[in-house]
Parts: structure tokens; C-alpha cells; sequence
């Protein structure tokens, strides 16, 4: 009896220190852009500069945002997806039981691309069409009516960019009684 005691009490002991010393799951994404110096959003939280490093707890699809003058901005969505130690229940042993810290560091990179500049006879030209289409009283071209996929368009509606301003495109139903 005495030394059933005495093995459950070294059993305990040695749960107790493995407890004890067990480590967590240390999560980093390290953000590059080429060229660095870029200012970095992601989840529509502003970080900082890139390079930067961000701990982060939990993974999903997340959006990135960079902005850097001179430069395109960019904004994708990237999954950031769980390691194999991360999916139940393993997880609960990594996050608690593993003696030894585990770190999960991903890396993402974004090349930017010059922004394109429009010379300044494109853009006058550019200028000049809206401001004759304004004093016509028509609205600018649009991209036309939304029509949900696979449904026919309106027939009534008057075709995209020709809608006089202040004018509805789709016809008041009649007055009720």
C-alpha cells in the first residue's frame, strides 16, 4: 500500500513538472514588400511599416492592405491556415500538454508594382467629356442597372449612361386609389 502511495506520488510529481514546464504555440507573421518602407493594414487594423512582424492567435483568411506612395496599393485576402498540431483534438495537447514551445511563423511577401501616372492630355480629355456630359444633364456612363445572373435585363430601362440626371431608369409603378 505504502509504495502504491509512494509511485502515485512520483507519478503526480512528474505531471505536475511536465505541466509545469509545458510550453504554448507562439504564433508570428513576418510581412515583407519589395521595396520595404510600405505602411501595412491588416483586418483593417493599421500595423505599421513593413518589414513587420505581428503575433497573431488564430487562423482564417485575413486582409491584407498595403500602401506605399509611387506605388499600386494592394489589397488581398490570404488563409492563413492551421498546421496539422493545430486541428482537434491535437490542438489541446500542443496548446497544453507539449513540454516545449511550438512556433508557427509564416511568412508573406508582397511585390509592388510602380503606379501608372496618365499623362495630363488624357486626363484633360478624361475631364472635359464629363464636364460636356454634366452641362447636357446627363449622369456619367455607368457600369449600367444591376440585374441579378441569369435574369433578362429590364426592357424599359434606357440603355447605361444616357439616364437624365435626376431621372429614375425604371418606371414609378401607377398611383392606387
Amino acid at each position: 500500500m505504502k509504495r502504491s502511495i509512494q509511485s502515485s506520488a512520483w507519478i503526480l510529481a512528474a505531471l505536475l513538472v511536465v505541466a509545469a514546464g509545458s510550453g504554448c504555440v507562439q504564433r508570428r507573421m513576418l510581412v515583407r514588400t519589395n521595396p520595404p518602407g510600405a505602411q501595412l493594414i491588416i483586418d483593417d487594423q493599421e500595423i505599421g511599416r513593413t518589414p513587420a512582424s505581428v503575433p497573431f492567435t488564430y487562423y482564417g483568411t485575413r486582409k491584407f492592405t498595403v500602401i506605399r506612395d509611387g506605388y499600386e496599393t494592394v489589397t488581398q485576402l490570404h488563409d492563413v491556415s492551421a498546421p496539422w498540431y493545430e486541428w482537434p483534438p491535437l490542438d489541446f495537447l500542443a496548446e497544453n500538454l507539449w513540454p516545449w514551445e511550438i512556433r508557427d511563423e509564416r511568412v508573406i511577401d508582397f511585390q509592388l508594382q510602380p503606379q501608372l501616372v496618365v499623362p495630363t492630355e488624357q486626363l484633360m480629355h478624361r475631364a472635359e467629356g464629363l464636364r460636356q456630359t454634366n452641362q447636357r444633364g446627363f449622369l456619367a456612363p455607368s457600369p449600367g442597372p444591376v440585374v441579378a445572373p441569369g435574369a433578362p435585363p429590364n426592357p424599359q430601362a434606357p440603355p447605361p449612361g444616357t439616364i437624365p440626371y435626376g431621372a429614375s431608369p425604371y418606371p414609378l409603378p401607377p398611383a392606387g386609389p
